[in-house]
């Protein structure tokens, strides 16, 4: 099959980025005769993260481009070889030269899509040695994403619709590749942009950043910049040398401040003065290099008035340290304070950014109502997920040759349920999801209106529904390995994404000891299970 002319194809996921026990199993099923069978796999999860009721699928895009560009290279061959047993039959590996997607389908919840427990988020299939194969990489590419656009999601519905929050997390993931997918995911789960310029630049991510600590305290207050003159805004008039006055408007700060000219640092405001110049549309202040209110305030209070002298606006000012919900109400109070007594009234909305090891607890904090921080700055919390570092991703073999298969266990929640399956959504009369509901891929769809007969998980009898709508969940997404329709954007995951999250009720939607969304079976999928269990054939 001929790979998609798409950059980030391998980079999405290498064939060998897998267990070596799947290339042992592709050898004996390939001893075995067996390669060619028809087989359907499932990948889903056991439970939702974070002690939550829900989910949101995510890597769609990384495993389309994975499996459109999968072909074992030379190179790659030459390993297993080297690692699997010397006398393998060397026609085993000629037929891993050969293999590619082009005979594999894959329907799957499209991204952004609520997702529930045993519900896949992809079914997979296609000869046996392939789709075995596939396990390990998309489990990685699929298991991760949704893990972390869950977490972005809760992060989003503490801060609530208003707050601005910004993935800044990259220097705490794990890894290069785990920055970009963090950095992506987190986007469709609900902040609005990312530090990561590669995420910009590969995934469409809107970026944002300023400036940090280090600039700051890289300047001394003796530099003098080589061209330290400034147009005003509209381009008309003399340019005006900004150093020079943002020097006189800081008497007049100070003077309001009740601060003496000295105390406010002159690297600081020599920092800021070289950042405007630089900026003169998108000046941003960092305030708590040295002392917030004895210097970082007054120095950005003094560039920012000299820039609005000349048409400009500064855009915002970042705390990074100390209570930043109590610091957040002052400034804005000597905000609005210094926009009176200057007559400055834009001065009044300049943005408040906070960061800091920001959590859901001190989040929730800073969203609270009354509070004046405009935008929060996320890392570790997002790009980590502490409160949960897996999801807990699993791909399970359902069906070999048009026939269920099921994993007995002792332990029940480690069973799988058998056969190919069709997933569908009931919703209430108001556009809420009731619940899921699993059924065989041949029974005919659920109907709105319709009197449904549904097992609820381990329930002795079956319960009576009747949905006002019904959603199927699963699109076909590539079929024989080709794409049958063009994936959503990474823009529009995310609408669909908070649209989702909006139809789900308070209940399953809050984060503490959430009501638990059901999944449940149809009739005759719970009679295969049944017969299955009790050792008869289907």
């Amino acid at each position: 099959m001929a790979a998609e002319q798409d950059p980030e194809a391998r980079a999405a996921a290498r064939p060998l980025l897998t267990d070596l026990y799947q290339a042992t199993m592709a050898l004996g099923y390939w001893r075995a005769g067996r390669a060619r069978d028809a087989a359907e796999f499932e990948l889903f999860f056991r439970r939702c993260p974070f002690g939550g009721a829900f989910a949101l699928a995510a890597g769609l895009r990384d495993c389309v481009r994975f499996l459109r560009a999968f072909r074992l290279r030379d190179a790659d061959v030459q390993f297993l070889a080297s690692v699997l047993p010397p006398d393998t039959d060397p026609a085993f590996f000629e037929h891993l030269r050969a293999l590619d997607c082009s005979e594999v389908t894959v329907r799957a919840l499209p991204e952004g899509s609520l997702a529930f427990p045993g519900v896949p988020l992809l079914q997979v299939s296609g000869p046996l040695l392939v789709v075995q194969l596939l396990e390990t990489p998309l489990l990685c590419l699929v298991s991760y994403a949704s893990l972390v656009a869950t977490n972005a999601a809760r992060l989003r519905l503490i801060a609530g619709p208003e707050k601005r929050l910004l993935e800044m997390g990259l220097r705490r993931a794990q890894g290069p590749d785990g920055g970009l997918t963090a950095s992506t995911y987190s986007y469709l789960g609900g902040f609005d942009s990312s530090s990561n310029v590669l995420a910009g630049q590969l995934r469409g991510v809107p970026v944002a950043g300023t400036l940090a600590h280090s600039f700051v305290t890289s300047f001394s207050g003796s530099e003098v910049p080589p061209d330290p003159m400034l147009a005003p805004a509209a381009g008309e008039g003399p340019k005006v040398d900004l150093a020079a006055k943002a020097q006189v408007w800081l008497e007049h700060v100070c003077a309001h401040l009740g601060l003496g000219v000295q105390e406010p640092h002159p690297g600081e405001r020599a920092a800021f003065v070289a950042y405007a110049l630089a900026f003169p549309r998108a000046f941003q202040g960092l305030l708590d290099s040295y002392s917030v209110w004895r210097s970082g305030l007054p120095n950005f209070l003094a560039v920012a008035l000299a820039l609005g002298e000349l048409g400009y606006r500064a855009v915002g000012v970042r705390l990074d340290s100390g209570d930043l919900l109590q610091q957040a109400q002052e400034i804005r109070k000597a905000f609005r304070a210094a926009a009176a007594q200057f007559q400055v009234p834009w001065l009044e909305s300049v943005l408040i950014v906070v960061s800091n090891n920001i959590d859901e607890e001190a989040l929730a904090r800073l969203a609270q109502e009354g509070s004046e921080v405009n935008v929060i700055g996320i890392g570790t919390s997002v790009v980590t997920c502490p409160q949960q570092p897996s999801l807990g991703g699993v791909y399970k073999l359902v069906a070999v040759g048009g026939q269920p298969r099921m994993k007995l266990t002792e332990d029940p929640e480690k069973q799988t349920l058998p056969g190919s399956k069709a997933a569908f959504r009931l919703l209430g009369s108001d556009g809420s999801p009731l619940m899921d509901m699993l059924q065989l891929a041949e029974e005919p769809a659920p109907k709105a209106g319709q009197e449904l007969k549904v097992w609820p998980p381990g329930a002795q009898e079956p319960r009576t529904v009747r949905p006002a709508q019904v959603e199927p969940l699963l699109r076909l997404c590539l079929q024989q390995g080709q794409l049958c329709e063009p994936l959503p954007s990474l823009a529009e995951s995310r609408a669909l994404a908070q649209r989702s999250l909006s139809r789900l009720s308070p209940e399953h939607r809050r984060l503490r000891s959430p009501a638990q969304y059901q999944v449940v079976l149809s009739e005759r999928l719970q009679a295969l299970v049944n017969s299955l269990c009790a050792g008869q054939s289907p």
